[in-house]
């Protein structure tokens, strides 16, 4: 079983959160999507609208994700590729050569985001409304 892990905040779920966990799991046979914490958010000066265990709920429901663990530093992506025997590292292309240092453990790909939508975008046009 090829397992694919990819990491993210996940807040106001949209059609390109969408398209790369569809595009992650066309990559291998589980997919992992490991979710900063509201507590790794704060940290990262970052406030999500949806709490990390009702964003985990979410996620859990769509048919691409097949296991949901918690994001709660950067320095944990090693020992998540090892713990869980991880084969592929998904990014969107914004973070590309960021994560390099894990081709010592696992595949590395970045893979193209979704033009014309992100949640800071949303976020952005509900401002102005």
């Amino acid at each position: 079983m090829k397992k694919i892990i990819t990491y993210g905040t996940f807040d106001l779920l949209h059609v390109g959160h969408i398209n790369i966990l569809r595009r992650a799991k066309e990559l291998g046979d589980y997919l992992i999507v490991a979710i900063s914490t509201d507590e790794f958010n704060d940290l990262k000066g970052k406030q999500a609208y949806y709490s990390y265990e009702d964003r985990k709920v979410i996620l859990e429901a769509i048919e691409y994700v097949d296991e949901v663990i918690p994001e709660n530093q950067w320095e944990q992506k090693i020992d998540d590729v090892v713990t869980n025997n991880v084969d592929t590292f998904v990014m969107g292309h914004d973070w590309e050569g960021e994560f390099d240092f894990l081709k010592d453990h696992c595949e590395v790909v970045y893979l193209p985001r979704t033009e014309g939508i992100s949640t800071t975008k949303i976020k952005e046009d509900l401002n102005q409304i």
